[in-house]
């Protein structure tokens, strides 16, 4: 779990140098001919405020392709083996920049669909500018999936209740909120979240929060499975 998430932050900070690879004619794009697409390792993109990543990142990993008919309408077709370890977290990112104190309001709206095979999770992973801290919102999970650390219990919090975990992976803190029943489309109020961890759990100071992205880790998804964002945004104050 460790490698999980220093590849991905190793990973975000590099995707911008690396030269964007679309490929022609993707199979799982959908039938109005996507605006942006990739099967990529690292293929990444902007779109309307968002910057999108296939990132497949973990050992193992089958093929998987990503689409994007605009930055906050996109999906994956993903086809890794029926191995454990995470293989990927395709991604959409906001850029925030701002610190939790400054911030007065930082919410999001989802609405996905995904396959009811498969072991994945669907989920927010929200950043400090350090990468010091890691925020994830997992809004549903299915199959041989489970967070870093150790249970602190549930809370209410942004409009749903949530499983809690705290622990790290060797290079930062995890703060993982598990919905306690999947949800494929909804309104997450991010800050008093963050709030929580800063002010009740005193878990960390006033960070700057830098990213804000919602994705799917999938870990995996034998024989190809789409996962659809069909509509997210992100926006804050």
């Amino acid at each position: 779990m460790a490698s999980r998430t220093l590849s991905r932050v190793t990973k975000a900070l590099l995707a911008p140098a690396l030269a964007l690879g679309a490929t022609i004619g993707l199979a799982s794009a959908p039938a109005s001919a996507a605006v942006w697409n990739s099967c990529d390792q690292w293929g990444n993109t902007s779109l309307n405020g968002y910057t999108l990543y296939n990132n497949i990142w973990g050992s193992g990993a089958g093929s998987q392709c990503i689409w994007a008919n605009s930055g906050t309408n996109w999906g994956v077709w993903a086809n890794h083996p029926n191995t454990g370890g995470i293989k990927s977290y395709p991604n959409s990112k906001k850029v925030i920049n701002k610190s939790i104190d400054s911030l007065r309001s930082l919410s999001s709206n989802y609405n996905v669909s995904v396959p009811s095979s498969g072991a994945y999770n669907s989920s927010y992973d929200v950043w400090d500018t350090d990468y010091d801290y890691e925020i994830m919102l997992w809004v549903n999970y299915n199959g041989a999936v489970g967070p870093i650390g150790t249970s602190q219990g549930s809370v209410t919090l942004g409009g749903h209740t949530w499983n809690v975990y705290k622990g790290s992976n060797g290079s930062n803190e995890v703060f993982s909120f598990l919905r306690t029943s999947d949800s494929n489309s909804g309104t997450v109020n991010i800050l008093p979240i963050l709030k929580w961890i800063k002010d009740t759990k005193r878990w960390m100071g006033n960070e700057t929060i830098g990213d804000v992205q919602f994705g799917y880790e999938v870990t995996s998804s034998s024989g190809g499975l789409n996962f659809t964002t069909n509509n997210l945004t992100v926006s804050s104050s």
